[in-house]
């Protein structure tokens, strides 16, 4: 395997594969590295599905994909259902037994219109993914990616509970290359697609191992006194100066003081780094497209850019 940052690699994969989409790309390697679970809602045909198989392949990670609907049954999710006889100290007994599959066994799942599953399916799928364990035993998931469509798109299409919400550390607003008007990226996909085999296989860029080492790695990252001063005024600016609440966002203390540290110190290790600069400030937009109103996320990277440059004079004088 190459020397070279395993992440870039993969980076390098889903490049050549799919044009644009930057930030969703950054949001599954930030989610694979922290190992915490992502949420994109976009519409269909934004290569959601395809970015998280070009990187399973490349990574030789199991991979299950699932569409969820109104009738979702939780066996659909973990594997089947069996029925089975063992002897007992009072004879036979019939037990229902589960022949592990889907998430129990997958490293990274792909759960598709995820805000459609019914209530009992979405709670026990949603406890999984929090505990990473089935009963007392745990699963080898990194990392699991919901998507759901716009709400305005689908009257049916209800949106997660912001509790529910919340569980996703990671947050994007995907948009497709024709409506966000990107006109050269939609000239190469063209060019792309024209020239590339329908049925081209992924390579192996990187060992599965690569995922733990790196996951150790995250203990070591140093997040420097400037950074941290620089997550606190985050916070401190969208509650103070943008009169955020707990009846306007969700910002809470788990997320944004605790698990945002993951995400710095992912944000760090993908650009090859073992310290924090405030460049990793940056992937708190990752973490804030839903919990937050749209009027103040259409802000977020002028916030971003007034924490940065204040950090950097302070550095200076």
């Amino acid at each position: 395997m190459s020397s070279k940052n395993p992440f870039l690699l993969l980076q390098e994969e889903m490049d050549k594969h799919v044009v644009g989409h930057e930030e969703v790309k950054t949001a599954l390697l930030l989610g694979i590295i922290s190992r915490e679970h992502i949420y994109i809602e976009g519409p269909p045909g934004t290569a959601k599905t395809m970015l998280s198989e070009i990187v399973s392949a490349a990574a030789q990670l199991n991979f299950f994909f699932y569409q969820l609907h109104r009738d979702t049954r939780l066996s659909e999710l973990i594997g089947d259902l069996a029925i089975i006889k063992e002897k007992t100290e009072i004879g036979e007994v019939i037990k229902q037994h589960i022949v592990k599959g889907g998430i129990l066994t997958s490293e990274i799942c792909l759960l598709d219109d995820i805000s459609r599953a019914p209530g009992e399916s979405l709670n026990v799928l949603l406890r999984i993914l929090n505990e990473r364990k089935f009963f007392d035993e745990r699963i080898p998931l990194l990392t699991a990616i919901a998507t759901s469509n716009p709400t305005a798109d689908e009257y049916y299409n209800e949106p997660l509970d912001p509790a529910n919400l919340d569980r996703f550390v990671l947050q994007i607003k995907s948009r497709g290359i024709s409506y966000g008007r990107k006109w050269d990226e939609a000239k190469k996909v063209i060019e792309i697609y024209s020239e590339k085999p329908l049925d081209e296989k992924i390579p192996v860029r990187v060992s599965k191992e690569i995922f733990d080492e790196n996951y150790k790695k995250l203990e070591e990252v140093v997040i420097p006194q400037e950074v941290q001063n620089g997550l606190a005024d985050f916070i401190t600016i969208l509650i103070e100066d943008y009169g955020l609440n707990e009846g306007n966002s969700l910002i809470s203390d788990r997320t944004f003081f605790v698990k945002s540290l993951k995400i710095l110190k992912s944000h760090a290790l993908l650009n090859d780094r073992e310290v924090c600069t405030t460049e990793d400030l940056r992937a708190l937009k990752f973490m804030t497209a839903f919990r937050i109103p749209e009027e103040v996320y259409n802000q977020i990277d002028e916030i971003l850019d007034s924490i940065e440059g204040k950090k950097k004079i302070q550095m200076t004088s």
